[in-house]
């Protein structure tokens, strides 16, 4: 497995063991039943990638790659906000069918692609570009500089959105030829988009590298709200499952840090509760089966008004 996976599955499990769940607030997303969709989750997870030493692509769960790069490129290079641009399907859920009737059809309102295309920066010799151009032009032409950065969560706008951004800003900097990123991103559904949202920023960091000049360096990714849905957690406790003797191993190596370091109590204890998880709930399921049924996405039951 890749450095990738264990961080997948180590924010897995930090999720089901330490979350908290959100049962005692009111929740707009629902299930097609009708029921809230509740999550457990933790607050200000940070995830950091070095592509010097691999691309952060999961091989944990199915990842459908080709249609991970084209929403990036949806975004960030077609710079659009109507799926009629987008090969993957998965945005039909808050695209325009006639319900606005101020948006084109198939429109997603002013969010994501729209905010990045919008020519609302000054150049020193008084052109107007959009904030993608701006960041090239800094990355080229001022590499010093601490304010290559980009903000699609346009306050005055939020009405005019279908969906409010979810990773809504990013910082580039240059160290040494080589060039990093860091991804601010308000909410993470972690078993359908914890390894999408890596893969994909990753792959625009060495898109701009690569137009830059530059070599792709280190990924930082934030994450204010990470969590998982109620009725995700049995899938997500399958993936772990699927690689349980992977994650003893991995238990059980923290654990011998931490007697080195004298602080063994504590991470003994925590990881001791999973695996007593992982155990007591492996007899429980039809391993294999059920692990093929989780990762086929389209087999996983989304709430209405996801990430919202």
């Amino acid at each position: 497995m890749s450095k990738a996976d264990y961080q997948l599955l180590d924010n897995y499990i930090s999720i089901l063991t330490d979350g908290v769940d959100n049962t005692e607030n009111e929740t707009r997303p629902h299930w097609d039943d009708g029921k809230e969709a509740f999550t457990v989750h933790k607050f200000g997870e940070v995830h950091r990638y070095n592509l010097e030493e691999e691309f952060p692509i999961s091989s944990v769960r199915k990842l459908f790659w080709q249609s991970c790069i084209d929403e990036i490129l949806w975004i960030w290079q077609k710079k659009s906000n109507n799926i009629k641009d987008l090969n993957a399907r998965i945005w039909d859920q808050w695209a325009n069918k006639g319900q606005y009737p101020e948006q084109e059809i198939g429109s997603i309102g002013k969010a994501y692609g729209y905010q990045l295309s919008r020519k609302n920066i000054t150049t020193k010799d008084g052109n107007k570009i959009d904030q993608v151009d701006s960041v090239l032009n800094d990355l080229k032409n001022n590499k010093g500089s601490r304010r290559i950065l980009t903000n699609i969560y346009a306050f005055d706008n939020l009405n005019e959105m279908n969906l409010y951004p979810c990773a809504y800003s990013t910082t580039w900097q240059v160290e040494k030829g080589k060039l990093n990123l860091l991804l601010n991103q308000r909410s993470n559904d972690t078993l359908s988009a914890g390894a999408w949202n890596v893969t994909q920023y990753a792959a625009l960091l060495c898109m701009f590298a690569q137009v830059s000049g530059l070599k792709p360096g280190e990924m930082v990714h934030v994450v204010a709200d990470s969590h998982c849905y109620d009725r995700h957690i049995p899938r997500e406790f399958q993936v772990i499952l699927k690689r349980c003797s992977l994650i003893q191993q991995r238990a059980y190596r923290y654990y011998l840090d931490d007697i080195l370091k004298g602080e063994n109590e504590v991470t003994k204890q925590h990881f001791m509760e999973v695996l007593e998880l992982l155990k007591q709930y492996e007899y429980e399921v039809d391993f294999d089966k059920e692990f093929e049924k989780a990762n086929a996405v389209h087999m996983i039951p989304t709430p209405i008004g996801l990430n919202i």
